[in-house]
């Protein structure tokens, strides 16, 4: 995450960068502020923030309108939790009562692609600045296990479908791509998906190629973790743990606001921690992986779900029914949840996909389970909780990475036309 400072030795370029940056991620993630809420928030005094303000007007990404009633912006009031603005300098008088011009950004006109691509289900959106989604849709079996061919098409075919719809003028900045993979991030190449069926297929370049626009793929649960942390249950907490269950079982860790990626940008395979030695064969080819005792199949086998149920449906099992199979089942995710908190120590746990129905259908058990694997010290400071955001958590978390590259230097994308996209930006 950006420092509230810019670095050491920065020119004054530099710092004016930094501070367009600090600025439109605050409207980008908190939505529309009054000036005197940015001049507050930002630490910066009022004629620099108008200033900064007009030059990402006239870049096309902000607006300035009259505060609607009831919302902030009147005078220079404190931002609550912010700091106490300055009294004005030299004296200078302030017309009391005046409502300060509240700041948008242009979520209609400027936009990125999101992609979540699924094992059976495609989810596609176009998600606005600041974060509203505009247009999305959902296809389901348009790819089976080993085609990326297909997927890539799918995926081509509904973005171009779906851009047809968006305003004349409209702007869009790229795509992210969630994907349920080991990759490499920084040319979106998937080095291993064992639930779609894939190895060593490129899929960032041939999407870039037949759109004609910067695409960053990531790892689902990390983008999921992210979005969590800035939109989610996890907003306000510095270490933070996704797990989320579809087919199989993704994690993704943030560590002092930091995502976790490790050497090569693979941590957090948290479906693939043996759990089970003398369990069944996971996809991956090893045998007792998280994911064989907590992923799809497995549920509609705990559960006794006859042949036909859809493993894209598993949420759905834990409606208030009593279930045969969930003390089982919460005794897995309890063991799961137990060695993460013993190894992370984090703030909180959020539990998305099947597992979050799952824990709240469980959660006794499961509370008790990681009470008995983890150590009391972590234990005592653990929150877990169920997500809020469902699929839009990975939506969220792979519009967030095609909107990184803008909000690390929006002038600077807007100019080069969103080819500074293709640099890797540090979460």
């Amino acid at each position: 995450m950006p420092s509230p400072r810019p670095p050491r030795g920065s020119t004054q370029d530099d710092v004016r960068r930094h501070n367009l940056s600090l600025i439109l991620r605050e409207l980008h993630r908190h939505g529309p502020r009054s000036r005197a809420e940015l001049t507050a928030r930002m630490g910066l005094n009022r004629s620099t923030i108008g200033a900064l303000v007009a030059e990402l007007a006239a870049a096309g990404l902000v607006y300035e309108r009259r505060p609607r009633p009831g919302e902030g912006g009147a005078g220079d009031r404190a931002v609550p939790g912010g700091p106490v603005p300055p009294a004005p300098r030299d004296g200078a008088r302030r017309r009391a009562g005046r409502p300060s011009l509240t700041v948008t950004p242009h979520s209609e006109t400027v936009y990125v692609i999101a992609v979540n691509l699924g094992v059976r289900r495609l989810h596609v959106a176009l998600v606005g600045l600041g974060g509203a989604v505009l247009a999305r849709r959902r296809l389901d079996d348009q790819f089976g296990p080993g085609d990326p061919g297909s997927a890539v098409a799918a995926i081509v075919r509904t973005c171009r479908e779906l851009m047809a719809g968006t305003p004349p003028d409209a702007r869009c900045l790229g795509m992210g791509v969630a994907v349920p993979a080991v990759l490499r991030e920084r040319d979106g190449f998937v080095r291993f998906a064992p639930n779609l069926g894939w190895k060593d297929v490129p899929l960032g370049a041939p999407l870039s190629q037949a759109l004609g626009m910067p695409v960053a793929v990531g790892n689902e649960a990390n983008l999921g973790v992210i979005a969590e942390h800035l939109r989610g249950r996890a907003v306000g907490f510095a270490h933070v743990i996704f797990m989320y269950g579809e087919v199989g079982v993704g994690g993704g860790v943030i560590v002092g606001d930091r995502l976790l990626g490790g050497s090569g940008g693979y941590a957090g395979e948290i479906g693939h921690i043996v759990v089970n030695p003398q369990g069944r064969v996971c996809r991956c080819g090893t045998r007792g992986c998280l994911e064989t005792e907590l992923g799809a199949d497995a549920v509609l086998r705990a559960v006794g779900a006859g042949q036909d149920a859809d493993p894209q449906d598993v949420s759905t099992l834990f409606d208030g029914r009593e279930l045969p199979g969930l003390d089982s089942l919460s005794r897995w995710l309890g063991i799961g949840v137990g060695m993460l908190v013993n190894i992370f120590n984090p703030d909180i746990v959020v539990l998305g996909g099947h597992l979050g129905p799952m824990f709240e259908a469980g959660a006794a058990q499961v509370r008790a389970e990681v009470a008995r694997r983890s150590l009391r010290a972590p234990w005592e400071q653990v929150r877990i909780v169920p997500s809020r955001l469902g699929n839009d958590a990975l939506l969220g978390g792979a519009a967030e990475l095609a909107f990184a590259p803008l909000l690390h230097d929006p002038l600077g994308v807007v100019q080069q036309g969103s080819r500074a996209a293709q640099a890797r930006v540090e979460w």
